[in-house]
């Protein structure tokens, strides 16, 4: 099976690791993998290594000049699929399938990680009628995909995977030097992208309760973005300087993860969250909110402890439980490593998805012509 990988996002969020991943456990698997992405994005310049590579730029959803490079790429390389990994990417990969006309071309698999509805105007649902099968990260999300009228024939749930030996393998950080934090205080810590729906401003509110109540307290949120700013001045505004701390984008998350006490996911919206797997690799114990999928991964009494999404007081509530209790913080996060392993390989993710590829493949070829019936011989 010969897929064509597209990504059109500069940033490395979530779903260019899981566009990575996939591409890379492809080919381990000996199939052949190809990747169409952003000439100047990070996705870009991690799979350059492993070859097969083309640069793909669209300005938008409506880029016609790049959706005409892409037809021609499909035409000269001939790929039993095409696999989108984000929204733009199924727009330019609809448009150049109608753009090579009545000539052969593969069937659509989109990626689709995050619960977001996939309402919009008239070319965003055309562009998802074009997608001959969704691939959702999460139950969530493909529950979410019934409710906007996707027909459960056109999805597949296969969970988010991640690299769970390589987080095995990283050293731990010493966050109290790295950060000058004070000898043995606990420390919390949250992985994401400083955007509005994974909820930092709720666990800023939640770190001001967390501290009355264990005051040697800290907690790191980890990840660049939009809302950084606004993030620092409700920071300073609860007076929470050196109790909270933002340390931007981080490429050494694994070491980070390894060196906290406990991992917080504050989302409001969230498709898996691959950071809390991260973090259940890690051997961290997780409180995470009810949003999306992470229930899915966070498993109530066993591995973490969840609240209602946006509801900081009952997130600090958590918080302080597993930081005063350290046997069952410990418990949980071995049982979250136990269950990252059993569940969310990136060799399982891999497997699941190539077999949707064949899956697929086979729905959409030409049936072979039935051989001519002889009259009967007299």
């Amino acid at each position: 099976m010969f897929s064509l990988h597209v990504d059109t996002a500069r940033t490395w969020r979530g779903g260019q690791h899981q566009a990575l991943l996939t591409v890379r456990g492809l080919r381990r698997r000996g199939e052949r993998a190809a990747l169409a992405a952003q000439p100047r994005g990070e996705l870009f310049r991690r799979a350059a290594e492993g070859g097969d590579l083309h640069a793909l730029a669209p300005r938008g959803d409506l880029d016609l000049h790049a959706a005409w490079r892409l037809s021609r790429l499909v035409r000269d390389l001939a790929p039993d699929v095409i696999h989108a990994h984000d929204a733009h990417a199924i727009a330019v990969a609809a448009l150049a399938r109608t753009l090579a006309g009545r000539r052969a071309v593969p069937p659509l698999i989109a990626s689709r990680r995050v619960d977001f509805h996939v309402r919009g105007n008239a070319f965003s649902r055309w562009k998802y009628r074009q997608v001959d099968r969704f691939i959702c990260a999460s139950s969530a999300i493909r529950d979410m995909l019934a409710a906007d009228g996707v027909p459960a024939t056109r999805t597949t749930l296969v969970h988010e995977g991640i690299d769970i030996d390589r987080i095995e393998r990283a050293p731990r950080l010493d966050l109290h030097r790295e950060f000058d934090l004070p000898p043995g205080c606990p420390v919390a810590g949250n992985v994401a992208a400083l955007v509005p729906h994974k909820g930092q401003r709720h666990l800023v509110d939640a770190a001001a309760q967390l501290v009355r109540e264990i005051p040697d307290a800290r907690v790191l949120i980890v990840g660049a973005g939009e809302l950084a700013g606004a993030l620092a001045r409700q920071i300073r505004r609860l007076r929470l300087e050196g109790r909270v701390i933002l340390t931007g984008f981080r490429s050494d998350v694994p070491s980070v993860l390894k060196g906290l006490d406990l991992f917080v996911m504050s989302s409001v919206t969230e498709g898996l969250g691959t950071s809390v797997l991260d973090a259940m690799a890690a051997g961290l114990a997780v409180v995470g909110t009810r949003a999306g999928g992470i229930p899915e991964s966070v498993v109530e009494g066993e591995t973490g402890l969840l609240a209602p999404p946006g509801d900081a007081p009952a997130m600090a509530r958590a918080m302080a439980c597993l930081l005063r209790n350290t046997v069952e913080r410990r418990a949980f996060g071995a049982a979250g490593h136990r269950r990252a392993r059993a569940a969310f390989s990136a060799e399982r993710m891999v497997g699941e998805t190539a077999a949707v590829y064949a899956a697929v493949a086979e729905v959409s070829a030409p049936a072979t012509p039935a051989p001519p019936r002889r009259a009967p011989s007299r």
